[in-house]
């Protein structure tokens, strides 16, 4: 009688909790703002009606062979016409063309689906979008929606972008037996047979592409005669309010992976993000312009960036001048990936308000990644970072290049330009500039350098502090153009004699910095007047006391 009564008690009050409209697995508010530095909004998180279908009841057939278009399309009219609610994608592979989103829609894929987006290109058509920061045209994503409310993401089910189609393959990133694969599946191979092209057609339009956008063509028109080479990032979701990604695994996307532009109150947790490591522009998940977003509890082993914060790019980022900005990205976890956490390099919007804690990559090219170029303007500002662990960096593990032309960091570096020293240009609009970034709780083990700062001439990174450093690396920092420079307890195990290289810096200051160096020469600064300073090394060197290089300190090197 006694269990009657509880399992009673218990049926009851779960028909009490079910039967409200409730926002979709609910966060603590508490426990997502604590001991973030600034000020921002509460995230609102997407409010889905209780009504439900499955795409079974629409004829959809499992099995991969049988394309399923209509039925989402049904199933997602069907709640709709309801006030929205949930669509239930049960285990089995569905195979489907473009899945178009309406407001207060929540797409549920159990564990055991596997969403399969067909590879017969003419399912995507050519629609005004955005793309690398800039207006342009490009094919359908595979899941699209616009100026949209309350959509939500949820179930450990798989999304599959059939991105192996889409895309340009490199001989050097796969082993014989892949690249045997890709030339015998079709295409088409470049001249010297280092590339693979999905088609001949994808070959001669990229030759004249800005990375993978055309600026030459105007018109819809003149965009068709390269539909194959328009590959779309895979989930799209513009100008919209409420989203929610919550459990599933989304892979193998034709370009960027999941792409929020424009969107207010994002939530993005418990997901896995993965695409082929050699995938082109295979970002993990790109915000764009979005406000009041949450990052977090997620994994991501990808081709590209993984976790991008962007605003647009030159003109375009320019005229539509929205920012990024009240962003938390904590707990999550990094695999192969051009940059852990990367600002830019599309940030003419700005970014400001950024808090990153509490992650973890590994074997990531560059762990946290800053880059922008001359023209694309935008102010990036107010970024706090703690606790971030990283192991097997292969090239910079904190990185600012402002001077980034479209290569991954590892093929910068083997090209020789991990220094690059201009003149000055005019200060204007299209100038960018990083400034107030606060880097601490840092431990790198394993990295070809610790730090790289690079600002421009003309506008000098500003006022980044980096304090409570473990590092053990090859090479230390180098610093070229910048002021305001703060390192504070830093306990650096670096195999080059020359721990520091210093460039045009000024006002920097070290505190409690301990080193090896085999160096004879602990400090050596070529510069003009009073600037040449000598300290004579140990093996171990300790600033117990602030040491300043002071306003006059011209260009010049700084090794110790």
């Amino acid at each position: 009688m006694k269990t009657n009564l509880t399992n009673l008690f218990c049926t009851a009050l779960t028909i009490l909790a079910v039967s409200f409209s409730v926002p979709v697995l609910a966060q603590k508010a508490s426990d997502t703002y604590k001991d973030i530095e600034f000020k921002m909004a509460k995230i609102k998180e997407p409010v889905i009606p209780k009504n439900s279908v499955n795409i079974k009841d629409f004829g959809a057939v499992n099995g991969g062979y049988v394309l399923n278009t209509k039925a989402f399309a049904d199933a997602i009219d069907a709640v709709s016409k309801k006030g929205g609610g949930k669509v239930i994608i049960p285990p089995g592979i569905w195979l489907t063309g473009p899945i178009i989103l309406k407001s207060n829609i929540e797409l549920h894929a159990e564990r055991g689906a596997l969403i399969k987006f067909s590879t017969d290109k003419s399912l995507y058509p050519i629609i005004g979008t955005n793309f690398e920061g800039l207006n342009t045209w490009r094919c359908i994503s595979p899941i699209y929606g616009k100026n949209l409310e309350n959509i939500a993401f949820t179930g450990n089910g798989v999304w599959d972008g059939s991105g192996e189609v889409w895309r340009q393959v490199k001989k050097s990133k796969l082993t014989e037996s892949q690249w045997k694969k890709f030339v015998s599946s079709g295409g088409v191979l470049n001249k010297d047979k280092t590339s693979w092209y999905p088609s001949e057609t994808f070959m001669n339009a990229s030759k004249g592409a800005d990375q993978n956008v055309r600026p030459d063509l105007k018109t819809k028109e003149e965009f068709e005669t390269i539909h194959d080479f328009l590959r779309p990032v895979m989930v799209s979701i513009q100008n919209s309010k409420r989203v929610l990604f919550d459990g599933p695994v989304f892979q193998n996307s034709p370009a960027w992976n999941i792409h929020p532009f424009m969107v207010e109150d994002l939530i993005v947790r418990n997901v896995t993000v993965r695409n082929p490591w050699y995938s082109q522009n295979g970002d993990g998940l790109d915000v764009e312009c979005c406000k009041n977003v949450l990052v977090e509890n997620s994994s991501f082993d990808v081709g590209d960036d993984a976790i991008c914060i962007k605003s647009g790019k030159d003109k375009d980022g320019l005229e539509r001048g929205i920012p990024c900005e009240n962003i938390i990205v904590r707990n999550n976890i990094v695999y192969h990936g051009h940059g852990g956490v990367t600002v830019g390099s599309e940030m003419s919007g700005g970014v400001k308000n950024l808090h990153v804690s509490n992650c973890t990559f590994m074997g990531t090219d560059v762990g946290l990644r800053f880059k922008s170029a001359r023209g694309r303007g935008g102010v990036v500002e107010n970024i706090f970072i703690s606790d971030v662990f990283m192991t097997d960096i292969p090239s910079q593990a904190i990185s600012f290049n402002l001077y980034y032309g479209g290569k991954s960091i590892a093929e910068t570096l083997e090209e020789g330009g991990d220094k690059i020293v201009n003149k000055a240009m005019p200060v204007t609009i299209e100038t960018p500039q990083f400034k107030n970034i606060s880097i601490k709780n840092i431990t790198i083990k394993g990295a070809q350098q610790a730090v790289f700062l690079q600002g421009l001439p003309e506008m000098n990174l500003e006022n980044i502090e980096i304090s409570n450093l473990t590092v053990t690396a090859e090479k230390g920092f180098s610093i070229i153009d910048a002021k305001g420079i703060k390192i504070t307890n830093a306990k650096l195990d670096i195999e080059n004699s020359n721990v520091f290289e210093v460039y045009n810096v000024k006002n920097m200051s070290l505190k409690d910095v301990e080193f090896n160096s085999t160096s004879a020469k602990a400090v050596n600064i070529n510069g003009e007047g009073n600037a040449n300073i000598e300290l004579v090394s140990s093996k171990k060197l300790d600033f117990s006391k602030t040491t300043t290089l002071g306003n006059d300190v011209p260009k010049g090197a700084v090794k110790f």
